[in-house]
């Protein structure tokens, strides 16, 4: 018997039973009977919610006697995991699991398999159903399948029976009380605001079909307006309405046509449920995959699918718009599941202050480009709609990770106290816009930003950063679904020149592969590096899609058409590396100067220095280019070892440890005239102390986030540049463990604010 098959049988059934006027425990006795015999389970058991424990309320099987007897908290015993992560089991040996619970009243010792789903009503699990066998094994999809099925509804009828605590019960004390949060820091940085959820609730109010081939008609619609939409979207994309955010529409569209989607839920319709519910059903088992997926990067993947569900759920049920859709109206702190690149960038940078997510991963698109527009996260926060309601107050301390929920008093009074001196520092700052930043002794530093999205150049002349010395080419690349045409790339690097003026703009040639994997170089990077930022990445993968590379070299070069052109290569280990990317440039400029297009006024080349390698030839590679640009972040986990996406490692090496600033020590020497330019970028740049040794160190350009420019340019005004170098130089010289504390304290002697 097909799962659609036994699903209806088990429905038509349910829908009789519950018709009946038996009484409430009645039926769940009568339902747990027909699941056994059309899934030819030797136990089925329903376990509900009740005064905040899980109780065994029916079962087939075990022992009568421990009906509501047995009792689980949430978290405990194989249902109780069911109902806390609102997760599928499927275990061949029930009783290796380690967080089985044996309760010996149940009997259930002879039983050996064990398939238990949540019971999920309004996206609360309100009880599990399971089946056990005696024989050991693994479960049949098509039988996991027909239990999500049933268990959905079943999740109406309990709900409408008033058998479970309801809604506002549940939440109880959690719902009104202060709460303190605590996930994983995806960026960092301080917030407040109210709580906004990004997708409104869709209540799920009818699942099971009277009419199949209606419901089948109204999904096919649904479909049909979720194509129009993506496609209308991406079409304005192109004529620069929607900017590259809406550039990850091309990889939803991938989704929306993918006729396997759609099929699975024709076949939850086949099996009685309604549109909402067959929608809701497949992404269930989109979201047990994910769980199952060990590779992070495919599981961002497959969050693109349940955004693309979402938004075919909402259409269906009429239920349209998401928070961004409708407009922020006051500071807020979004709240979501997962969030897709695009998504975040639809919403108003004004208010929008922080965002809390229950997944989210620190290789995900979507913190790559939120650290850009310096958006503090938190991720992996479970259970946020059990405890955050819409409109309560948060405060977000993503340096530690934390978020307080209605907070007492006392806690709002040290945030408000940290804005207010974050503001004045601010205020400070912006008055720094139009200063050059000359170090006491009249050394002129360059203070340059980084960039990588449109909507980046409008900090440019609001910071007073000296150029963009750091734009990356990349983010064009991750939101799109395919190899972005080179007059899309042409049209991007023109708006970027025009809009920095006479202003330098340092573009890095794409930087993807690793942890920033594209679905249309799936082949390249399906080998799933064991350490990505050390695999088939940035110039190493450009060099082998040479097309890549071409289009965007000719890209770049038309774009800069009579302007100067400065071009960055990324992850350059060797100086053959560099010879070969510039050969593509040459030849595409020989290309173009054949056909009498107009030309850059002049070009400048450089590399990124993130690969140590590079420093022990640095003698080969100097002639070579113009400038050089220090790459901290990457540095600092090859010289460590140390994966910067691991947080236990994020914290556990220091910038400021002798081996980092003895490396860039040799750095500076080496490139003494020499006549290339060399430059910090990175994070490490952009903090005030870490920035004080390295203007001791012998660096002179910095390129860092907009939000730096402003504290930087004023910490190079009270720098006396032959005494913080002296100071390196002693410190570097006989170093203690860290030489933090010692650079802090002559700081403070010396009046500069390194905070």
């Amino acid at each position: 018997m097909s799962a659609a098959a036994a699903a209806r049988q088990i429905l038509t059934q349910l829908h009789e039973v519950m018709a009946s006027r038996l009484h409430p425990q009645a039926k769940l006795d009568r339902v747990v009977e027909v699941i056994g015999e059309v899934l030819d389970s030797e136990v089925c058991s329903i376990y509900l919610l009740r005064e905040g424990m899980l109780e065994l309320f029916a079962t087939r099987g075990l022992e009568q006697s421990a009906v509501h007897v047995t009792q689980l908290a949430i978290g405990e015993g194989l249902n109780g995991i069911i109902a806390e992560r609102s997760e599928t089991l499927n275990l061949a040996e029930a009783a290796a699991h380690p967080d089985f619970a044996y309760r010996p009243e149940t009997g259930e010792e002879k039983f050996h398999s064990f398939a238990g789903v949540p019971i999920v009503y309004r996206e609360r699990a309100i009880g599990s159903l399971c089946v056990q066998h005696a024989d050991p094994r693994r479960y049949e999809d098509i039988e996991i399948e027909t239990l999500q099925t049933v268990a959905m509804v079943l999740s109406e009828l309990i709900a409408h029976a008033g058998l479970v605590d309801d809604e506002t019960a549940a939440l109880g004390a959690a719902a009104s009380g202060p709460v303190m949060l605590q996930g994983l820091t995806l960026v960092k940085g301080i917030a407040g605001g109210s709580a906004v959820y990004h997708q409104p609730r869709v209540h799920i109010d009818h699942v099971v079909a009277e009419d199949t081939e209606a419901e089948r008609q109204r999904v096919y619609l649904a479909f049909d307006k979720m194509r129009d939409q993506i496609d209308t979207m991406a079409s304005q994309a192109e004529f620069g309405v929607g900017g590259e955010h809406v550039d990850i529409l091309q990889t939803y569209k991938m989704f929306a046509y993918d006729e396997g989607w759609g099929r699975r839920i024709n076949e939850a319709i086949d099996a009685g449920l309604t549109a909402e519910a067959a929608i809701e059903r497949v992404q269930q088992r989109t979201r047990m995959r994910m769980r199952e997926i060990d590779d992070p990067l495919l599981a961002d993947r497959m969050h693109d699918l349940e955004d693309l569900s979402n938004r075919l759920l909402r259409i269906v049920s009429g239920q349209l718009g998401t928070a961004a859709t409708q407009g922020l109206k006051r500071d807020t702190i979004l709240i979501a599941r997962n969030l897709g690149p695009a998504e975040l960038l639809e919403y108003d940078r004004r208010r929008l202050k922080g965002v809390i997510l229950e997944e989210g991963s620190l290789t995900a698109h979507v913190v790559i480009v939120a650290r850009a527009m310096g958006v503090p996260v938190i991720g992996r926060v479970r259970g946020l709609r059990g405890i955050v309601r819409e409109g309560d107050e948060i405060l977000v301390d993503a340096d530690k990770g934390i978020a307080h929920v209605r907070p007492v008093q006392q806690t709002a009074d040290l945030f408000a106290e940290r804005f207010a001196q974050s503001r004045q520092r601010q205020a400070a700052y912006a008055e720094m816009r139009d200063i050059e930043p000359f170090t006491r002794d009249g050394t002129r530093i360059q203070v340059m930003m980084n960039a990588g999205l449109r909507d980046d150049l409008a900090a440019l002349p609001l910071v007073g950063a000296d150029g963009i010395g750091l734009f990356r080419t990349e983010f064009q690349f991750l939101v799109s679904a395919t190899l972005p045409a080179r007059e899309r790339q042409t049209r991007l690097y023109r708006d970027v020149l025009e809009a920095a003026g006479e202003k330098p703009v340092i573009f890095r040639t794409v930087d993807i592969g690793g942890d920033k994997a594209v679905p249309y170089l799936d082949s390249v990077t399906s080998e799933h590096d064991e350490n990505p930022a050390m695999g088939w990445r940035a110039l190493r993968l450009a060099l082998e899609r040479e097309g890549l590379l071409k289009a965007q070299a000719r890209s770049l070069l038309e774009a800069a058409a009579g302007r100067k052109l400065y071009v960055m290569f990324p992850m350059v280990s060797e100086p053959w590396e560099f010879d070969a990317a510039k050969a593509v440039f040459d030849g595409q400029l020989a290309f173009l100067k054949a056909r009498k297009k107009p030309l850059p006024e002049a070009i400048r080349y450089g590399a990124m220095l993130e690969v140590p390698a590079l420093a022990e030839v640095l003698d080969q590679l100097l002639p070579k280019v113009s400038f050089l640009s220090v790459g901290t972040n990457d540095l600092t986990q090859f010289l460590f070892a140390a994966d910067r996406a691991n947080p236990k490692l994020a914290e556990r090496y220091d910038w400021l440890s002798p081996a980092i600033l003895r490396f860039l020590a040799r750095l500076t020497q080496g490139t003494v005239g020499s006549g290339v330019d060399l430059g910090i970028c990175g994070e490490m740049g952009g903090r005030r102390l870490e920035a004080l040794a390295l203007l001791g160190l012998g660096f002179r350009r910095f390129s860092i986030t907009p939000v730096a420019v402003g504290p930087i340019k004023e910490l190079i005004r009270k720098v006396d540049l032959p005494q913080i170098e002296e100071t390196m130089k002693r410190l570097l010289a006989s170093p203690t463990a860290s030489i933090r504390a010692e650079l802090q304290a002559w700081a403070e002697s010396n009046g500069i604010d390194t905070d």
